[in-house]
C-alpha cells in the first residue's frame, strides 16, 4: 500500500537544532537559511547530524510561526530516507486498517480513530468479531544493526498508554493492541530501549504478558510518499 505526500518536498541541509521543536536549515536551490518545524520530539541523535540532507515542506499560513515542516531526512552516509512526520503513521495505518492491507490485522473492522475511552484518547477504536479493539501507534525511527527501537526519549506519555492499556485489557471489556510503525526500510526488527527508559520497557513487557497485542510493520520512504511494508518481530522479553 502506498500513501503520497500531499506537499512539495523541497531539499535543504540541516545546520542546527535550535530547540526540541525548531530546526535551523538551509535550502539547496537558494542556500537560503530556514527556521523549520519539527514534530517529531525525540532525540534523532543519529540523524539530525550537521550537514546532513533534509527534506522540508512549505505552509504559507497565517497562525504559524515557521513556515517550513521536517518532513524527511537520510540517514548518514546511505541514500535510505526516514519520516521526521509523526502524524505520517496514523494516516498510513488508518487507510490500511480501512483497506485490510495489513494481513495479521485483516480481521478487525475500522471503526473510529480518535476515540476517547478511560483517561486516553486512543488512535483508532476497531472492532474483532462482536468485540471492541483499541489500538494505539508509535512511530519507530531510531534504528542500530537492522534493530529499531523505541523510545529515543523517554517516554512518560507512552509508559502511560501502555499501562491504561493494560488495564483495559485485563478488565475484559476491550481487546488492545500497540503497533509499533518503523518510519525507515532498514528495521528489520523492533526492541524497546531499555537503556534510554526501562520504566517503558518494564510496562511493555507487562502489557504483553497480560495480553495486550504487540506488532510492528516496516515501512519504505521516497521523496514522492511511503509505502507500508511487511510485518516484522517485535522482541518484549527484558
Amino acid at each position: 500500500m502506498f500513501l503520497p505526500f500531499q506537499d512539495t518536498l523541497y531539499k535543504a541541509t540541516f545546520l542546527e537544532r535550535v530547540n526540541r521543536f525548531i530546526l535551523l536549515c538551509e535550502k539547496t536551490d537558494s542556500n537560503e537559511r530556514i527556521t523549520v518545524h519539527l514534530q517529531d520530539p525525540g532525540r534523532l541523535l543519529d540523524l539530525l547530524i550537521p550537514g546532513n540532507t533534509i527534506y522540508v515542506s512549505y505552509h504559507n499560513e497565517v497562525h504559524r510561526k515557521t513556515k517550513w515542516t521536517a518532513e524527511l531526512v537520510t540517514k548518514p552516509n546511505t541514500s535510505i530516507l526516514v519520516s521526521l512526520r509523526s502524524t505520517l503513521p496514523n494516516k498510513l495505518i488508518r487507510n490500511a486498517l480501512q483497506t485490510k492491507a495489513i494481513e495479521e490485522l485483516a480481521f478487525l473492522e475500522y471503526r473510529k480513530q480518535e476515540y476517547t475511552y478511560g483517561g486516553s484518547r486512543w488512535d483508532f477504536l476497531l472492532q474483532a468479531n462482536h468485540n471492541p479493539y483499541l489500538l494505539e501507534v508509535k512511530s519507530v525511527t531510531m534504528e542500530m544493526d537492522g534493530v529499531g527501537y523505541f523510545p529515543d526519549a523517554p517516554t512518560k506519555r507512552g509508559t502511560k498508554h501502555v499501562r491504561e492499556l493494560t488495564e483495559i485489557q485485563l478488565s475484559g471489556h476491550y481487546q488492545t493492541g500497540v503497533l509499533f510503525v518503523c518510519q525507515r526500510e532498514d528495521i528489520r526488527m523492533v526492541k524497546p530501549c531499555h537503556w534510554i527508559d526501562p520504566t517503558f520497557t518494564e510496562a511493555l513487557h507487562l502489557a504483553q504478558n497480560s495480553g495486550v497485542e504487540i506488532r510492528a510493520v516496516s515501512c519504505k520512504l521516497t521523496l514522492e510518499g511511503i509505502y507500508l511494508g511487511n510485518v516484522i518481530p517485535v522482541e518484549v522479553s527484558m
